[in-house]
Formats: structure tokens, C-alpha cells, sequence
């Protein structure tokens, strides 16, 4: 650990996990080279009663395990606040590895005191796996996006930080009550964010503090995941759609999902009259859509050596829409029956 420095502040960080018996051990072991006076950082792992033997991993190390109490992720998070004592409080996840400078890079940021939030970016861990190589070069990006540290009172969608990344002053978390547990799946990590820039209170967006993600190396993961990501966003909607995060998911939702019905329709009626002009007009307006798509990529292949990603790319972009526009339908026809 390094050496004491009376002016830095004292941080807690909390790492929810659920059945992450394949990637915690990656975690842990990087946690435990953080270079962060001790008496400072305590770490707490907030477990949703995993049965895969992640809890017998966590208590291999010197870290504290308790159980969540609540349901979901946000819960999670709200468990660690409340059993952490920390004037900064971090969260990371249990399928990323910290380097040894992340709480310090953290703590740098907070050393200013206007600062309430700091969120960092996201690099994936496996160089060497084709789709998490994909998750860091696609253009529709689901993790962090900003280029040089910025200090800012309002986030716009593509600057919005990950919840694998971010750390909050305490006493600001207080103000917006911390984490909102009827989100889930999705959005629940951004939305303290944007109460938080809508409360006039400075965030950092620092590149500086890093982590590294073990994203899903398998299309069937990929795909759950947005999937996943879409549930949350209606959820969003219903519990909080006066945000800013809820009128951008409302429009994609209804652009996305009227685009998927024209595309069906067209289809369905150009199979039976293939000659109508207009029908073969919709379709390739869609072709120049895919091909717009190939363009994008050139450069990346090129780059990279990689000719397959100019076709292979663009197809996973129109899935995971594809699957992020049914999550998000899925659960609001769920919500719909549930009250009829």
C-alpha cells in the first residue's frame, strides 16, 4: 500500500456481485494490490445470494462479505452505503479488475471540493476474444465515450459514465436518497448521475481512472445482455419518466420499435406482390442503412487487420438494437398485464 497523505480522503468501495464465480477471483486479486494507505479504503463485496460458489471465493480474502439486503443490483448498492462509513464511496463490479492506481486516481479527483462525482472509463479485459474486442470498437457504445478529463454539471448521453466505474461523495448521495432499487437490468447506474448534474452539483469525467471489463465473450451473453439493458429502460420510464435518461429511451423505443413493424410489413407484403415499387423502395432504404453501417467499419478492419469485421460488426449493431428494442417492449407489455 502507498504511503499515508493526510489530505486524501477516505473511500469505500463496494462491489455487488451475484454468481460471479468465473471472473471475482480476477477481481479480488486486483484489488488487493490497490496502492492506498489502509486505514483509509475499506472494501465490502454485497452479495445477491449467489449459489455458484461466489461467496466461498470472496472469503479467501480479506475483505468483508455481507448479504444484500433488498432485491437488484441498485439494492446492492445501497446495502454497501449503509454498512460503509467511506466520505467517498466507489463501486465496481465483480467481472472487472482494477489497476493498482484506481483509488488513487479517484481520490486525486476529489481532492477538489466542489466535486461530487467522478466516473471513469472502461477498457475490455480480453484483448485477444472477438465480440469483447467489438463491445470497445463499436460506434453504438454502452460503456463510457468521453475524450480528456471534464469537469461538467450535465452529462449528455454519450458522456455518461459506467456503474463498473463511478464514485460518489457520500453526503451527495444523501441528498438524491442513493440508488433508486425499482430500476433495474438497466439505466439504474446513470440515474443518481443525472439527479446529481439536475441538482447543479460538478462531476468529473476522468479517462485516468480505469478499469477493465470482462465483457461477455459470447453472442448469447451479448444478446441477453441488451436484452436486459432494454427491461431497464421501461422501467426507467415507468418509475421515472420525467428524466432526461427516460425521454431519450421513450423516443428510441418508439422510433426503433415502429421501424421493426415497417421492416416485418415490408417483408411480409413484398413476398406476395414482389413488383411494388414502393415496397423495393423501403427495402433497400434499409440495404443503405446496413450499408452505411460497412462503411463505418472500413476503417477499423483496415486498421486492425480484421477484413470480417466489416460485415460482422454491422449484424451484431442491428442485433443488440434488435434485442435492447424487445427487452424494453417485453417488459413493458409485463407491466401492462400485471395491472390489468
Amino acid at each position: 500500500m502507498a504511503d499515508s497523505k493526510s489530505d486524501d480522503p477516505s473511500i469505500s468501495v463496494i462491489v455487488p456481485v451475484k454468481d460471479s464465480a468465473r471472473t471475482v477471483r480476477d477481481l479480488l486479486d486486483s484489488l488487493m494490490k490497490l496502492e492506498y494507505d489502509e486505514e483509509k479504503l475499506e472494501i465490502i463485496f454485497v452479495d445477491g445470494y449467489s449459489v455458484d460458489g461466489t461467496q466461498e471465493i470472496i472469503e479467501e480474502y480479506p475483505f468483508e462479505l455481507i448479504a444484500e439486503e433488498g432485491k437488484g443490483l441498485n439494492a446492492a448498492r445501497n446495502t454497501g452505503i449503509r454498512h460503509t462509513k467511506g466520505e467517498i464511496v466507489a463501486f465496481t463490479d465483480g467481472d472487472c479488475v482494477v489497476p493498482p492506481n484506481w483509488v488513487t486516481s479517484i481520490a486525486k479527483n476529489f481532492k477538489e471540493p466542489g466535486i461530487s462525482f467522478v466516473g471513469g472509463m472502461v477498457k475490455g479485459y480480453h484483448e485477444s476474444d472477438f465480440i469483447s474486442t467489438y463491445m470497445d470498437e463499436t460506434y453504438f457504445q454502452v460503456k463510457p465515450g468521453f475524450k480528456g478529463r471534464q469537469v461538467v454539471q450535465e452529462l449528455y448521453l454519450l458522456n455518461f459514465p459506467a456503474g463498473c466505474n463511478m464514485a460518489f461523495r457520500r453526503d451527495a448521495l444523501e441528498k438524491i436518497d442513493f440508488f433508486d432499487e425499482r430500476i433495474d437490468h438497466g439505466f439504474d447506474d446513470l440515474l443518481p448521475v443525472e439527479e446529481l448534474s439536475d441538482r447543479g452539483f460538478s462531476l468529473v469525467l476522468d479517462p485516468d481512472v480505469l478499469v477493465y471489463h470482462q465483457h461477455r465473450t459470447n453472442l448469447h451473453a451479448l444478446l441477453k445482455q441488451h436484452y436486459n439493458y432494454g427491461r431497464g429502460g421501461t422501467l426507467l420510464l415507468v418509475h421515472k419518466s420525467s428524466s432526461r435518461l427516460a425521454h431519450w429511451f421513450s423516443t428510441y423505443l418508439v422510433f426503433s420499435t415502429f421501424a421493426i413493424c415497417l421492416f416485418a410489413a415490408l417483408m411480409l407484403i413484398n413476398f406476395y406482390i414482389p413488383k411494388m415499387l414502393p415496397l423495393n423502395f423501403g427495402l433497400g432504404f434499409y440495404t443503405f442503412g446496413f450499408l452505411i453501417l460497412i462503411s463505418l467499419y472500413t476503417g477499423t478492419a483496415i486498421r486492425s487487420r480484421s477484413l470480417r469485421k466489416v460485415l460482422i460488426y454491422p449484424v451484431l449493431d442491428i442485433a443488440r438494437g434488435l434485442f435492447f428494442t424487445w427487452g424494453g417492449v417485453s417488459e413493458l407489455l409485463r407491466i401492462i398485464r400485471r395491472k390489468i
